[in-house]
């Protein structure tokens, strides 16, 4: 599995991978950014990407503003992506879903959250394929 982490924390990012690693995803590939241009970046030549972790309070370009330009340009489309993020307003959620975020997890977060929330995503995902 080869994941991208969107977080403009690099601590983060990293407590991100850790985490996905924990809640028992096997990543063979970890894929990095600071902020959505930099995702958009890493995105383009590698569109075998198979999960979009992103932050939504980024500097320059944000997490949503990232989701929609991903949309746009109809980079890795069907790719479960989810917002980890301390935002949790309705208006947020309901921006970054109607952006293509396949759900949302807010800070701090457990691996079991991961588990619960992610993988069964990822797996319905792997059985569509």
């Amino acid at each position: 599995m080869r994941a991208l982490i969107v977080d403009d924390s690099p601590v983060m990012r990293k407590v991100v991978e850790r985490a996905l690693r924990q809640a028992g995803i096997e990543l063979s590939d970890t894929l990095q950014a600071g902020n959505g241009t930099e995702a958009l970046e890493a995105l383009r030549p590698h569109p075998d990407i198979d999960l979009i972790i992103s932050d939504i309070n980024m500097p320059g370009m944000d997490g949503l503003q990232f989701l929609e330009q991903r949309r746009a340009e109809g980079l890795a489309p069907g790719v479960p992506c989810f917002m980890i993020t301390t935002e949790s307003s309705a208006p947020l959620v309901l921006r970054a879903i109607a952006a293509g975020a396949s759900g949302y997890i807010c800070k701090p977060f457990t691996p079991d959250q991961i588990r619960a929330r992610i993988v069964p995503l990822l797996l319905r995902s792997i059985a569509s394929a």
